[in-house]
């Protein structure tokens, strides 16, 4: 089966290393004490979470994280919750949360040990139209826990938003027979279209041969010439 880019499936790195090297000592002091506030008090979450981009800045620090996200991870992680009661807390903080709020608990998730219990969250993401908050959704905590089919819904959703396929993490492993026919219908509802397809859906498709009929077939290869003249 062709190789299929995506995002890295696995766990993003403890933020902490890179967030010391790059606070000033005022950041870093504040973050500091607010992450051994909310150990000692997880309310106090509801307080501190809201501050961090004022207190400690929303640059992009690593290919995962921006700052804020990172400086928000750390409070998250410091909650001393477990299973429901976690869930609950970040659940919270999501649904009162702005946008860079809500893509920080999104991309914290797989640094919580939650289970499914965080499926609604992402569920929610995915049924609105902010395209940050999808692309966070769809991270390594959704490549591990969202059910097969509600996956392939979400990667449709990526195509239809114009989200780079390779933002999706785990659809290497995760692209099957059933993912590639549909994406082939969609292919074939452009072309009947006169419009362009989408390129980065090719290798999906490519993959599962027997899902495309002889017009696809014709005016992929046709797509596909186009793409390795723009890439020769």
């Amino acid at each position: 089966m062709a190789a299929v880019m995506t995002a890295s499936h696995s766990t993003p790195a403890d933020p902490r290393p890179a967030l010391a090297a790059l606070l000033d000592p005022t950041a870093r002091t504040w973050l500091d004490e607010s992450a051994a506030k909310v150990a000692a008090d997880p309310a106090a979450v509801r307080r501190l979470f809201p501050a961090v981009r004022r207190r400690c800045g929303h640059g992009r620090l690593t290919d995962y994280w921006t700052v804020d996200e990172a400086a928000r991870a750390v409070l998250l992680t410091a909650l001393p919750l477990r299973d429901q009661a976690l869930a609950d807390e970040i659940t919270r903080l999501h649904r009162h949360g702005d946008p860079a709020e809500q893509r920080a608990v999104l991309r914290t998730l797989p640094l919580l040990d939650l289970g499914d219990l965080a499926l609604p969250l992402v569920r929610e993401s995915l049924r609105g139209n902010d395209t940050t908050l999808i692309e966070a959704a769809l991270g390594p905590y959704a490549a591990a826990h969202l059910p097969h089919a509600e996956y392939r819904q979400a990667v449709l959703k990526c195509v239809f938003c114009e989200i780079p396929l390779d933002r999706v993490t785990g659809l290497d492993s995760r692209a099957d027979r059933e993912l590639a026919r549909m994406l082939a219908d969609f292919a074939h509802e452009r072309i009947v279209a006169g419009r362009d397809v989408p390129h980065d859906i090719l290798p999906v498709v490519r993959a599962f041969p027997d899902v495309i009929g002889a017009e696809l077939k014709h005016a992929l290869t046709d797509v596909l010439t186009d793409v390795l003249k723009e890439e020769g």
